[in-house]
């Protein structure tokens, strides 16, 4: 079981950083193709130009929100530390990063708390 565990915290930093790196691309793409400043407006109205990217915007929409409140509900009941920086990554790299990012930093504390019923 602790063998899994460990396998699994790598498994979610390697998604947190493909999360950060993938998005990061397709906005240095949209920058490219749509001007240097980044038109937030624009980007919007792109996100829902037609159905399979309204399909695609609002699946994302309601899929994390419901990961946003487990991971207010999770990090609460296994009294977790930092959740800010979770929070602030959501919105300013991607939920794709912050999403996996919290599943490894439960992952140690997991495992955390593991030791301490150890010993």
């Amino acid at each position: 079981m602790l063998s899994k565990i460990k396998w699994l915290k790598w498994v979610y930093l390697i998604l947190s950083l493909l999360g950060a790196v993938l998005p990061t691309l397709a906005n240095i793409e949209f920058v490219r193709t749509y001007g240097p400043s980044f038109d937030f407006k624009l980007f919007l109205n792109l996100a829902s130009n037609n159905p399979a990217a309204q399909s695609l915007s609002r699946d994302l929409f309601v899929g994390s929100t419901a990961v946003l409140i487990w991971i207010f509900s999770e990090s609460n009941r296994l009294k977790m530390k930092n959740l800010w920086i979770v929070i602030l990554t959501t919105f300013t790299i991607a939920f794709a990063f912050s999403a996996p990012l919290f599943l490894f930093l439960r992952e140690l504390r997991i495992e955390e708390m593991n030791r301490e019923t150890l010993n």
